[in-house]
């Protein structure tokens, strides 16, 4: 059964740290883009950042450039999102889902467009 499970998620101040982590079974992760979605209260799904099977990344949102970064370590079928310098603006249900080609050009992906979707995990950025 293929499975993409994110954690990591919870509450924190403005200008702290969280780690999401997605972890994938049933299939080869390492084959398969990955990218990391949120959607907030109130607004579209969107995308944030993609990693490729080659380890090159993708931005979809210019004010998370210098805070988030993705990193995969495909031994463990795992892809990380680093996101320092939490804003308000960052608080969302972030996403992780999987393409088995390359990172899509845009952010703005419907469901079909990916091949796997995680569930989410809940990111609050407040004081």
């Amino acid at each position: 059964q293929v499975q993409l499970v994110e954690s990591g998620g919870g509450l924190v101040q403005p200008g702290g740290s969280l780690r999401l982590s997605c972890a994938g079974s049933g299939f080869i992760l390492g084959y398969y883009a990955i990218g990391w979605f949120r959607q907030a209260p109130g607004k579209e799904r969107e995308g944030v950042l993609c990693i490729s099977g080659s380890d090159d990344s993708t931005y979809y949102v210019d004010s998370v450039k210098g805070r988030f970064t993705i990193s995969r370590d495909n031994a463990k079928d795992l892809v990380y999102l680093q996101m320092n310098s939490l804003k308000p603006e960052d608080t969302a249900v972030y996403y992780c889902a999987a393409v088995l080609s390359s990172c899509p050009s845009s952010g703005h992906v419907s469901l079909h467009g990916m091949d796997y979707w995680g569930k989410g995990t809940l990111v609050t950025v407040s004081p």
